[in-house]
């Protein structure tokens, strides 16, 4: 009954049946305008537990709710909609009574691939799927979790009103209000910045000078973990979109010109008390500098899964080397970073890396914000 409903009208039967066996008519819709361009999304709670999720007159998204909300008091029971399942379940119990392949979007995200959409599997804390008792509710949705955005995050309560629209007839984006709104959700902890993409308090100066065809900045909001695309155009209307990380990483970038050719005074004497890019080898290291100082950003393996990156300070000894050899000299010191296992205490570069230290995050954003021209995700960007 519910996969017939998905990508059908409110009208159509197959809906109305399936609102029928919620018990009727919605207790509470709610409407709402999602981004810019704007997408229609409305939703339909019942009573009894059930909910369903409209975009521009499609059904997206259904949801069961098992444990009691504000309103649906009881919840529904699972085997009223799932053979073989029950409020108890337990992943591997909807794997067997679904008889779907089961993956995962992200860590916690569990969910069922059927014929004709897919079933997401929400349980406590987003964990605790092999303990029964934790199943809070399934969710139908049209396009795969962690490929699309979760329709029912459209009233994240976190992010969903960020958007501050014109007063005119038109429509639209008003710039400032919510450049405003972002930048104190940003301030409150709602939403935690990308140093890949330009700064939020950059883009209006940026995009004032005219420098960039286009100028955008990404957020990443906390509770629901949707990334804002707030985009400004030389030419066109703003835009602002929700993304999952895949969409968002593709989306392109223009080299972001140096700050001496837009920015004010003050933002002027503030970069120049940040780290600078040097050099880089593609995949193995970047070389910036800060005040005078060299730091390397090396690329290390845990195994063959996992790596990350160390940053050091260069030595007399390593600075008089890149003196002599350039290049050469920094390409050794990497491969002897690399080479010496960085993550382990016994290690002579643990103690060095800055990474590690008390401002490890400080770091990793300055260093982010210096290379943020010349990553290889950057030279993607400006070829798409």
């Amino acid at each position: 009954m519910i996969l017939e409903a998905l990508c059908l009208s409110e009208e159509d039967p197959a809906v109305r049946r399936l609102a029928g066996a919620f018990g009727g008519g919605p207790a509470t819709v709610r409407e709402r305008l999602v981004g810019e361009p704007a997408r229609r999304s409305r939703r339909l709670r019942f009573a009894s537990g059930g909910e369903i999720i409209v975009h521009d007159a499609a059904v997206v998204a259904v949801l069961l709710h098992l444990a009691p909300t504000p309103g649906a008091p009881r919840g529904l029971d699972l085997s009223d909609w799932i053979d073989g399942a029950d409020n108890d379940a337990t992943l591997d119990d909807l794997k067997k009574a679904l008889e779907a392949p089961r993956h995962f979007a992200g860590m916690g995200t569990p969910y069922f691939t059927l014929d004709g959409g897919y079933a997401r599997a929400d349980f406590k804390d987003r964990r605790g799927w092999n303990d029964a008792g934790n199943l809070l509710g399934i969710t139908v949705t049209v396009e795969q979790p962690g490929l699309a955005c979760g329709p029912d995050d459209d009233d994240c309560p976190a992010c969903a009103d960020l958007l501050v629209r014109t007063s005119g007839s038109g429509g639209g984006v008003d710039v400032d209000a919510t450049a405003d709104a972002l930048t104190a959700a940003l301030t409150a902890g709602l939403l935690t910045e990308d140093a890949h993409w330009v700064k939020l308090a950059d883009l209006r100066p940026l995009h004032a000078s005219g420098l960039m065809e286009r100028v955008e900045c990404q957020l990443t909001c906390t509770a629901c973990r949707r990334i804002i695309c707030f985009t400004l155009f030389r030419d066109s209307s703003a835009t602002f979109g929700y993304h999952v990380l895949n969409d968002a990483m593709r989306r392109p970038l223009e080299a972001i010109p140096p700050v001496e050719q837009w920015g004010e005074e003050a933002r002027i004497a503030q970069e120049d008390d940040a780290m600078r890019y040097v050099d880089h080898e593609p995949g193995a290291w970047f070389l910036v500098e800060k005040q005078g100082g060299l730091f390397l950003d090396a690329r290390y393996s845990y195994n063959t899964m996992l790596d990350d990156s160390a940053l050091i300070r260069l030595d007399e000894t390593e600075l008089k080397s890149y003196r002599a050899r350039g290049r050469d000299a920094i390409s050794a010191l990497a491969k002897r970073l690399a080479d010496n296992a960085p993550y382990k205490e016994e290690s002579p570069f643990h103690q060095r890396d800055l990474f590690r230290g008390p401002g490890g995050k400080q770091y990793r954003e300055a260093v982010t914000a210096a290379i943020v021209n010349h990553t290889w995700l950057a030279q993607q960007r400006r070829t798409t």
